[in-house]
């Protein structure tokens, strides 16, 4: 089958105007690569005369007939739009026609369309959404970021593992290391879900390094930070407004007088570099974990270079073959646990 890739092309708040071009310089970049466009077909037909690009092997279009709204509720999408171009590019992978999905749309509707028509590993309860945070020496990833907004010790357990496997293969890091997110370090802080789920992780094979705090996340002190959606969701959201907000403080100072946009000036190479090592789009592309496929899910707004990092994202995913690592080490440590 090669390396094929179907992305929902009606998805997001732009749709075939950001994904199209995004597609154009993913397979000017791999070569082996394969892309189907799915969505409603006359208009990625002129959308792609537009850009004076013909259909192909390499890039080809699947039709859809409908699409799922920003807005829509999650239950009404799985139940009522079953030809919608984020259905469909899901039912793809689970055909084997594609090896991944790439989706800006819905975040509620894609989890739970995927969850239905992939279903979940074995020893998997519920899937995860991990994503890239930048940090001082590098990067990390975390999960939940909202897929669960109530887990118990075991799903926080399992998330450990999805994150510990995924990391390691994206990452090429032998053993990553875990952090558990609480309100403190010590052992004696947090509720008590939070102390079982580290007694389990101690307990597994798993580079278990103790709790983590809020701070810890940016610093890179671990590979991995573990937390259920509603926390990773907030702290997720919390940290995109801090960002924002510095950008615009900084703005304005730059500005706020002649001898301060003279400072600008020089400050120049400063601020660019700055601004590439957080840009937000080099950490496009959330995947949901513990499915029995590989969905990556784009920012709603991603442009043109965010939804390729995101497309880049399922390639190393496929390549690596994550789902399947991830149901080989849950099963491993499942019957570890079974036999003590």
């Amino acid at each position: 089958m090669g390396l094929t890739i179907a992305l929902d092309a009606m998805g997001g708040d732009h749709g075939p105007l950001v994904i199209i071009p995004a597609a154009l310089n993913a397979l000017k970049k791999n070569s082996d690569l394969k892309l189907i466009l799915v969505g409603d077909q006359e208009q990625l037909m002129a959308a792609l005369q537009q850009q004076g690009v013909a259909v192909g092997e390499r890039l080809t279009i699947q039709h859809a007939s409908e699409q799922v709204a920003m807005d829509e509720s999650p239950s009404q999408a799985l139940r009522g739009k079953k030809d919608s171009s984020m259905r469909v590019a899901i039912n793809l992978v689970k055909e084997g026609t594609a090896s991944a999905c790439v989706s800006a749309g819905n975040t509620g509707a894609l989890m739970a369309t995927a969850r239905f028509v992939l279903k979940t590993l074995p020893g998997v309860d519920r899937p995860a959404i991990i994503s890239t945070l930048p940090t001082m020496s590098g990067h990390t990833h975390m999960l939940d970021l909202g897929a669960n907004v109530d887990s118990s010790a075991e799903h926080l357990f399992q998330f450990a593992v999805m994150g510990s496997v995924l990391t390691s293969a994206v990452d090429n890091i032998e053993r990553p290391t875990i952090g558990l997110l609480n309100i403190g370090s010590e052992e004696i802080k947090g509720n008590e879900r939070v102390k079982e789920t580290a007694q389990l992780l101690g307990n597994s094979d798993i580079n278990y390094v103790g709790f983590v705090e809020g701070d810890d996340i940016f610093k890179g002190s671990v590979d991995v930070v573990v937390c259920d959606g509603f926390v990773g969701n907030v702290a997720l959201k919390t940290c995109e407004g801090v960002a924002k907000m510095l950008s615009t403080f900084m703005k304005e100072e730059f500005t706020r007088s002649p001898l301060t946009k003279l400072a600008a000036l020089g400050a120049t190479p400063v601020l660019n570099a700055l601004r590439a090592r957080m840009d937000p789009r080099n950490y496009n592309g959330a995947s949901f974990v513990g499915l029995n496929g590989i969905v990556i899910k784009s920012h709603g707004g991603a442009d043109e270079l965010s939804f390729e990092t995101a497309i880049h994202e399922a390639i190393t995913e496929v390549e690596k073959g994550v789902p399947h690592l991830i149901g080989n080490q849950l099963e491993s440590l499942l019957t570890e646990r079974r036999a003590s």
